[in-house]
Parts: structure tokens; C-alpha cells; sequence
């Protein structure tokens, strides 16, 4: 997918109905940011904050900050969203996953809901607030399709440990 591809992909809710349509987008968002971006830059601060800028394509805006230690790139990404998956399903059975995959868990759903915010960096100016509007309505409906798929109530204990 280009740049226009994902904004439009992104801003059109009813393209987020399951889980596996976040993993989806997710991965065609990161393939997209290994060749499609002006430039990568380096927050001197604290220097695994990223921002990209896109080309003109996007206005040559520039994305919100992206902490690269909870960030998966291309190829992690397909290995941990499958861990992902196994882990929500584990936790749907009621089976406790194991402690060293809670990172697991926090990079995959940063990584899903970051590529869809950064993706939304891209409209231009005057489109800010539909871009945080529909980020928002996006985060609310994953984090729904996640407790829904584990059947929160019965593992809120690992949840809040």
C-alpha cells in the first residue's frame, strides 16, 4: 500500500472489525515505512523517540513520536503478532501466558494503535481533529474487540498484575 492507500484505509472505520484487520493494516503500515518516508528523525533527548516525515504525499508532515522500544518493525511484527494472537487466545482459555510475553502483548497493541496514529499524521492540517477523532474511536474499538475476545472478566487478574 502508499501513503494515500493507508489514509484511506485508516479513516474508514468499517475497515476495523476484528482483531486480525488491525494486524493487517499494522504490517502494511510498517512495509510502507522501510521506502515510502522524506526522512526518519531522531528525538536528541531521548534518542529511540522516532518521528517520521512523510513526502509529499503526506503533506511533509511529521508523525507523532514513535518509541522505538515498544515499536516492532516488519519482520518482528510477523513473528509477535502470531505470539499475539496465541497469547490472547491463551487468556481466552483461562491459561496464564508466560510472564517473559507480557512485552509481548504491550508492543502489539502499541504497535497497532501507533501505526494507525502515525498513518493519520499524514492528512493535512485542516484534517487534524478527524485524524484524532478517528484514532480515538479506532483505540476505543480495539481495546473492545480485545476484552470481548478474552473474555476480560474471567482473567482481569493478569490483566492488572
Amino acid at each position: 500500500m502508499n501513503l494515500q492507500d493507508l489514509v484511506n484505509h485508516a479513516t474508514d472505520k468499517n475497515n476495523f472489525q476484528t482483531i486480525q484487520d488491525y494486524i493487517y493494516f499494522s504490517r502494511n503500515y510498517l512495509q510502507f515505512i522501510i521506502t515510502g518516508l522524506q526522512a526518519r528523525i531522531v528525538s536528541q533527548n531521548e534518542n529511540y523517540y522516532h518521528f517520521y516525515q512523510y513526502q509529499n504525499d503526506g503533506y511533509y508532515n511529521i508523525t507523532r513520536p514513535i518509541n522505538t522500544h515498544l515499536m516492532y518493525d516488519p519482520e518482528t511484527f510477523d513473528i509477535t503478532s502470531v505470539q499475539f494472537m496465541q497469547i490472547l487466545e491463551q487468556l481466552r482459555d483461562r491459561q496464564l501466558p508466560d510472564d517473559n510475553l507480557r512485552q509481548v502483548l504491550v508492543c502489539s497493541i502499541y504497535t497497532l494503535q501507533q501505526t494507525i496514529g502515525a498513518t493519520l499524521d499524514a492528512l493535512p492540517a485542516g484534517k487534524s481533529n478527524q485524524a484524532r477523532k478517528v484514532n480515538g474511536d479506532l483505540f476505543e474499538r480495539l481495546i473492545r474487540l480485545l476484552i470481548v475476545w478474552i473474555k476480560f472478566l474471567s482473567i482481569s487478574s493478569y490483566i492488572i498484575n
